[in-house]
């Protein structure tokens, strides 16, 4: 495998290593550093020439870790790199995805021009806030799902009399997939925003009385939507109430929120790295990071990465 190279940025230094230890390969070296004024230094200290290049950096706040992953790719392009994918776990700014108001941007396109300007020949990411923006590149997307894991974690559990409930109509694809792979029923939450960030189910559609719920979601900032889901839920007579998703940003007071809330756990994903202010009782994380190794090692081979995410198919 001396012709696979695997960087890894400063986002989320800990999922690299996951997934460089799954292919038996060691992290690749390369400097990512400051200037004294705050710029981002980015040194690669490897000869890359014609070699097949992993640059693995999640892109939540701040905007840093965007600009270190897009300096990293202009670094691998000019050492003459045969090949760049941007492994990108977590793909930040894609929450403006199309032009919903006026004199708002699309931000989701501009990231991914910003990709390819940059050097990327290939995209490699998770649970895309939206999975039209695979439209918005000129190069391949590979789009996995962390449903890989957590299916197995909560098939793990054994729920009885369990139901598969989408806090909002966006969520209602991702929450069919997992109660078709489960054999349970699903419930749909109608919910409003009165303001970003906020959050009011008015509707709930869908037997939940009695029931173990589990809340789906590609991902959680303020954990607005999802309290007011899991509360709405409790009004309704449900058992119990947990929560899955992907991403967990975990923004403000999400975690005290959380905390606090009827939910009995929510298990989210290591793409973006858990800070010691962002721990709770009630916060499981499992990793992704073999997922990403078994598509970096497909791609690196030419080989099909469909049976990584088929039940979606």
């Amino acid at each position: 495998m001396h012709d696979l190279k695997i960087f890894s940025g400063n986002s989320n230094r800990s999922i690299a290593e996951k997934i460089s230890a799954s292919l038996d390969l060691p992290l690749s070296k390369a400097t990512v550093s400051r200037f004294s004024d705050g710029e981002i230094r980015v040194k690669i200290e490897e000869n890359i020439r014609g070699t097949d290049v992993f640059i693995i950096q999640s892109t939540q706040p701040p905007g840093d870790n965007w600009m270190e992953l897009l300096i990293m790719l202009d670094a691998a392009k000019r050492a003459s790199a045969g090949r760049i994918t941007a492994v990108i776990p977590y793909f930040g700014y894609a929450r403006q995805d199309r032009k919903e108001q006026p004199r708002v941007p699309i931000t989701a396109k501009l990231c991914a021009d910003l990709l390819e300007t940059a050097g990327a020949n290939r995209v490699l990411t998770m649970d895309l806030h939206s999975p039209q923006i695979q439209a918005f590149f000129n190069i391949p997307v590979d789009h996995l799902y962390s449903s890989m894991v957590l299916l197995n974690h909560y098939r793990s559990q054994n729920i009885e009399d369990l139901v598969i409930v989408a806090p909002d109509i966006g969520s209602v694809r991702l929450a069919r997939a997992y109660a078709k792979q489960m054999d349970s029923p699903i419930a749909i939450l109608d919910k409003r925003r009165p303001a970003p960030n906020q959050s009011k189910v008015i509707h709930i559609i869908g037997e939940v009385e009695g029931k173990n719920i589990l809340i789906l979601d590609d991902m959680v900032d303020t954990a607005g939507t999802l309290i007011a889901a899991s509360d709405a839920l409790m009004k309704a007579g449900v058992k119990s109430a947990e929560a899955g998703c992907a991403h967990p940003v975990l923004s403000g007071d999400a975690v005290e929120r959380i905390s606090n809330s009827a939910l009995s756990r929510m298990t989210v994903t290591d793409t973006i790295p858990l800070c010691d202010d962002k721990y709770s009782d009630k916060i499981k994380v499992v990793s992704v990071g073999n997922v990403f190794g078994r598509a970096i090692m497909h791609l690196h081979k030419e080989e099909s990465i469909s049976e990584l995410f088929d039940i979606f198919v």
